[in-house]
């Protein structure tokens, strides 16, 4: 279970058992008091490298094996994805939408980080963040087929239904070679959690605000 702090704040347990790690999961209430790079989200699969310049960038993902250098997404209803890895201490922050889970981008940050920083799937840390769950998630045919591939065991996929977002990228994790045991996901949905910690795009429209999730290596 993801812990919030008393600046309003949730902390992955699996992240924070690690010293070397910063991270956390911005709310309503706060977002981490901390500096960091973040994109012009576009909803898409394009995975950007972050050295120590600090720049407007368009895409979906950032990577980074920096200190003190830390990246960001920002969500509200999407899903914030926030990976670490022990050994090169490199570290990636992912915004998946429904469009980045179809094109598979958690899957291809795994393979940045393994192909650019020598990262082990056995060895990364994933913690997934607060996003509106199965439970409210309801799409149109328009893009509930396109999860057919990603879901090949439902037969609802051609009407009106509703997509758990954050479980099709724990498979797509999983599918790349993280081990379970090494994701760790919140059990909060943005809009109907009744903690009222979240914004939500579904339920506040335009008025909705971002939540910032922010993962780096202190300096």
């Amino acid at each position: 279970m993801y812990c919030r702090d008393s600046s309003g704040v949730y902390r992955s347990p699996l992240l924070a058992d690690q010293p070397w790690l910063d991270h956390g999961f911005g709310t309503r209430l706060a977002d981490p008091p901390v500096r960091a790079v973040t994109l012009k989200q576009i909803h898409s699969d394009r995975i950007l490298r972050v050295g120590d310049r600090l720049h407007a960038c368009e895409g979906d993902a950032l990577i980074t094996s920096h200190r003190g250098t830390y990246v960001a997404v920002k969500t509200a209803d999407c899903v914030p994805i926030l990976i670490a890895d022990p050994v090169s201490r490199a570290v990636a922050a992912i915004h998946a939408g429904w469009r980045g889970t179809v094109l598979n981008i958690a899957a291809k940050t795994v393979r940045r980080l393994e192909s650019e920083f020598s990262a082990s799937t056995q060895n990364l840390l994933v913690a997934i963040g607060p996003c509106i769950g199965g439970c409210c998630y309801e799409v149109g045919p328009e893009v509930a087929e396109q999860f057919q591939e990603l879901l090949p065991e439902r037969e609802d996929l051609r009407g009106r239904t509703r997509i758990d977002l954050a479980a099709v990228n724990v498979r797509q994790l999983q599918e790349a070679g993280i081990p379970p045991d090494q994701i760790s996901l919140a059990d909060e949905c943005t809009l109907c959690s009744l903690t009222g910690d979240f914004h939500s795009y579904r339920r506040d429209k335009e008025r909705a605000g971002r939540m910032l999730s922010v993962i780096g290596v202190p300096a």
